[in-house]
């Protein structure tokens, strides 16, 4: 089996090879002309290649980005594995020096030589007699001296040469056997002995604080080239690391000091001593994996350090005051001067941001809870009126927009003052003149939008939610039915809003917060592009919402939290209109059922109940009008559900229907009649007033549907009790004539685009009603 494998690999690498021959014969013929192939196989035109290259260029970022990414996941990893092969090859070379010691110990004592013990004369001295000495002989007497005064007179240079002198003769004498094997290992031993004496001088004069740039980065070349590459870059890092820890004993916070101040003291001593080691050691090593890893790994440490002591002397104070500005400065300019260090590979901003995240979302929790707490507060004394900003407010130039009541004010206000904070961190450290680079912004961008954006828009939903809840619980009403949603909130004393217009001034607070405000604030959140800043202010707040998949999702939300207080409005106001304050209904069956069983002669006109919903409607109307300028659309669809909650109820109580259907006595014709009335009295004044919606239609016709099943069961003809569609119209034009005090429109017609679709929709329900 094995052996037929074989055979039909065989011939298959045959067959592909075969075919590579034939597609590389085109290639090596003479009349092969590069261009025409070329464009015989590129079919693509400009605009083609143009996409193409723009999705390679797409390509090249995100596998960049891929890169970085995994760069990162296996860094420690990384650091760790080169670490251990530095330090095993220290051990590597130490093993090597023993061996050769060991080495050269037998060969002299093979030669009858007597070393002593310890390898080597006392002091590094030759002991051999005077006469008949050879050149180098002499030399090699001598050389212990001359390197001992080099080295005490501090010539550095001189004493590298001379080492390097000594090395070569050594290697010379050895292969020529020139000198003998224990003279050889004395001017080794007394090489290596002094090479250790200076690069204890080097490493010394390298960690002292005096000691400036030009004659660090010579000692540390010497220590280098004395052959201890890994000592040599350690001690470049301990000389800094010690330069900027002399340095910062000036540097002493103060609990009266400014935080960000001490921030960018202590930031510009760090990443400035971070970055002088990083050219530094470029500079000396080159690009050489062990020494970058150690690099890295200082200078993460010496981040983590710094984000330490700013933790302790700045910011932890500032989060826990709430103070949102000062916190989100300090980490802001510290993140500015450590992204300047990009450039140089050393990415460093994700280990601050491992520190200054948690106590800046610490600040931001504070703020939003200072912001539920405080709003709460003035609910407590509103009187739900709707007001222009406080004077000299900020934002007192858009005051014919910005008619909210004194708590929303509050809340409104308290809102942008909190996101204005990475907007204003941003302008100040704009005039810092460290970061005149023009790619600072694209680098770092406003601190908030980059790590705390999401974070913020959650808070702020969470506080508008908390905040309509405060004005559900302002509705009459319902208190009692909500005491169990809000056993977590601070403040449960809320002023009841008593009149319509107030409980309109809700729904106003509500709908321009979530619509307009909020929205319009939380733009400061997203990322700081100087060059379109002031044209995007021109742009409406919603046309800059909708290039933002993420901000506009939470405006979704908003929305979604002010049908909450829209839902508990009209739910109260249609309990209201339906049932006394004793608990009896103003819309039973026996209004429609009873009407059969009177002699008297009916005064065709809606029902009270119909009358008073209208008449609701219409005050509701006038109100929004002056409440809802410029939000038409808002008002509207609040009629539009107040309507539709009336006759949804009515379509799903199953009580009222029992009645109709199996009660005692049927509807009977002047029951049917006035009901479908009603219905068509509701459509009217939908239609007229523009508030007329799918529901309400399909939840009309559905009741017009119900009553003529019922009326059909009794084996009555619902077609020959009901008048034509013009009876009703005229009585329910007549009926809006009189309620309203307006006069009918010619002909008697209502005005409204969708009043003939109104009518043929209660037509139609009409017609297939029977069964």
């Amino acid at each position: 089996m094995a052996a037929k494998t074989a055979r039909s690999k065989s011939t298959s690498t045959k067959e592909n090879g075969v075919r590579v021959e034939e597609g590389l014969s085109l290639f090596k013929s003479d009349k092969f002309d590069a261009d025409a192939y070329v464009q015989s196989k590129c079919s693509i035109n400009e605009k083609d290649i143009k996409q193409l290259c723009s999705y390679l260029l797409d390509l090249k970022k995100a596998s960049a980005e891929e890169m970085r990414r995994s760069v990162y996941a296996n860094y420690p990893a990384f650091i760790r594995t080169s670490k251990e092969i530095s330090d095993l090859e220290g051990e590597l070379s130490s093993i090597r020096n023993l061996l050769s010691t060991q080495a050269t110990l037998i060969h002299g004592l093979a030669n009858g030589v007597n070393i002593d013990h310890d390898g080597s004369p006392a002091n590094g001295a030759l002991n051999f007699e005077d006469n008949d000495l050879s050149d180098l002989e002499k030399w090699a007497a001598e050389y212990p001296d001359q390197l001992d005064a080099l080295l005490a007179e501090r010539r550095v240079d001189e004493a590298l040469a001379a080492f390097d002198e000594g090395e070569l003769l050594i290697s010379q004498a050895n292969e020529n056997h020139t000198l003998s094997s224990s003279l050889l290992s004395s001017l080794q031993f007394a090489i290596a002995e002094r090479k250790q004496k200076l690069a204890d001088q080097l490493a010394k004069a390298a960690c002292q604080p005096s000691t400036r740039g030009g004659e660090l980065r010579s000692a540390i070349t010497a220590l280098k080239r004395l052959g201890d590459g890994p000592r040599a870059h350690t001690v470049l890092l301990d000389a800094h690391f010690q330069r900027y820890q002399y340095n910062m004993q000036s540097l002493r916070p103060s609990s009266t000091s400014y935080g960000g101040a001490y921030t960018a003291a202590l930031s510009q001593l760090v990443f400035s001593a971070i970055s002088q080691a990083s050219s530094d050691s470029l500079g000396i090593f080159g690009k050489e994996p062990a020494y970058s890893s150690e690099l890295v790994t200082w200078a993460t440490k010496q981040t983590e350090a710094f984000s330490l002591l700013v933790k302790r002397h700045a910011l932890a104070s500032s989060a826990a005051a709430g103070g949102l500005r000062a916190a989100a400065e300090c980490a802001q300019i510290a993140l500015g001067h450590c992204s300047l260090l990009e450039a140089r590979g050393l990415s460093l901003c994700p280990v601050l941001l491992k520190h200054f995240k948690p106590i800046v979302e610490q600040a931001l929790e504070a703020n939003l809870k200072r912001i539920e707490e405080n709003t709460a507060a003035m609910a407590a004394a509103d009187d739900w009126v709707l007001t222009n900003p406080p004077a000299g407010s900020r934002h007192a130039s858009t005051a014919f927009q910005n008619k909210l009541t004194s708590s929303a004010h509050r809340f409104n206000l308290m809102v942008q003052e909190m996101l204005e904070v990475g907007l204003s961190v941003n302008l100040k450290m704009s005039s810092l003149s460290l970061f005149n680079r023009p790619d600072f912004f694209e680098d770092v961008g406003p601190l908030l939008s980059m790590q705390l954006g999401s974070k913020a828009l959650e808070g702020l939903f969470r506080v508008f939610n908390s905040y309509v809840d405060v004005l559900v619980r302002a509705l009459p009403g319902s208190m009692e039915e909500e005491e169990a949603n809000f056993e977590g909130f601070g403040n449960k004393i809320v002023q009841m809003a008593e009149t319509e217009a107030q409980q309109l001034a809700l729904l106003a607070n509500a709908s321009l917060l979530a619509d307009e405000l909020l929205p319009r604030a939380a733009m400061k959140l997203a990322p700081l592009d100087q060059t379109s800043h002031r044209t995007d202010d021109l742009r409406r707040p919603s046309d800059r919402q909708n290039r933002n998949p993420e901000q506009r999702e939470w405006k979704r939300r908003l929305l979604s939290t002010v049908d909450k207080l829209k839902d508990a409005f009209c739910r109260q106001h249609a309990l209201d209109l339906i049932f006394t304050e004793e608990g009896d209904s103003h819309l039973s069956a026996d209004m429609y059922i009873n009407m059969d069983g009177n002699g008297d002669d009916v005064d065709w006109f809606p029902s009270l109940i119909f009358q008073e919903l209208y008449a609701k409607l219409n005050r509701m109307a006038s109100l929004a009008a002056d409440m809802f300028e410029g939000r038409e659309r808002f008002a509207t669809s609040l009629l539009m559900r107040l309507t539709e909650t009336v006759i949804l109820w009515l379509s799903g109580d199953q009580s009222f229907w029992d009645d109709i259907e199996e009660g005692p006595r049927p509807l009977g014709p002047l029951g049917l009649r006035q009901l479908y009335l009603d219905m068509k009295f509701v459509i009217c004044f939908a239609s007229q007033g523009r508030y007329l919606s799918r529901n309400l239609q399909r939840g009309t016709n559905e009741i017009i549907a119900k009553a003529l099943a019922a009326f059909s069961a009794t084996g009555l003809d619902p077609c020959s009790d009901l008048p034509e569609d013009d009876w009703f119209n005229e009585i329910c034009l007549d009926g809006m004539e009189r309620l309203s005090g307006k006069a009918k429109g010619n002909n008697g017609e209502v005005h409204s685009p969708t009043a003939s679709v109104s009518a043929q929709s209660v037509s139609s329900a009409r017609s297939h009603g029977s069964y």
